[in-house]
């Protein structure tokens, strides 16, 4: 489910010089079966309604714990005060036109849209922790659809390295693989059956 870094970054994307002055952490991959003429919009809508609580009760408790362990520390709390900047402010007037998304709206949990094309979309998260990006690009397959699902991390502080060493065990070994396959198993469920139809 994950793919060397390397390996993506020869995939045409404007993310590669877009955050070039960025890490790439990690970047995983969903390997979506069925359906006809869909886009990312499509995958985005999915990945929206799947939510957390869907998952098994384990993810469930580990996302429970995440966000009150944030709250007690103020992990999430967006710093009005912080020099972080958002990159949307790099987006060209071009860009600002082509995306699907209006920069800066609210997509998924306290994620914000940078940009939003037909096949790539990037968003941003700061807070007192990290400045992550989460980007999404989707390319055809023979059976359907490939979607990499490429994390940046900005370090702010010294604490960054600290908190992603200490989350990334329980990214790696069960929220995404179980992120992973739950919206496999939606997508098919949903475009093969409409197929068949």
């Amino acid at each position: 489910m994950r793919i060397e870094k390397e390996e993506f970054k020869t995939k045409p994307l404007r993310v590669h010089e877009f955050l070039s002055d960025v890490p790439l952490h990690d970047v995983w991959v969903f390997h979506l079966h069925g359906g006809e003429n869909r886009t990312l919009a499509d995958f985005r809508v999915l990945l929206n309604h799947e939510n957390a609580q869907d998952f098994s009760i384990f993810v469930s408790l580990l996302f429970r714990l995440r966000a009150t362990l944030g709250c007690i520390f103020g992990w999430d709390e967006e710093r009005k005060d912080h020099p972080a900047k958002s990159y949307i402010s790099f987006l060209t007037d071009a860009e600002r036109r082509r995306s699907l998304i209006e920069p800066g709206s609210t997509t998924i949990g306290s994620f914000r849209a940078v940009y939003c094309f037909s096949n790539e979309a990037l968003d941003e998260i700061i807070n007192a922790t990290v400045h992550s990006f989460s980007l999404l690009a989707m390319e055809p397959s023979t059976n359907g659809y490939t979607v990499y699902w490429a994390i940046y991390v900005k370090p702010l502080n010294w604490f960054t390295p600290v908190y992603m060493a200490l989350i990334d065990p329980f990214r790696h070994i069960f929220v995404y693989p179980a992120i992973i396959k739950k919206i496999e198993g939606a997508w098919a469920k949903r475009y093969q059956t409409s197929r068949e139809a």
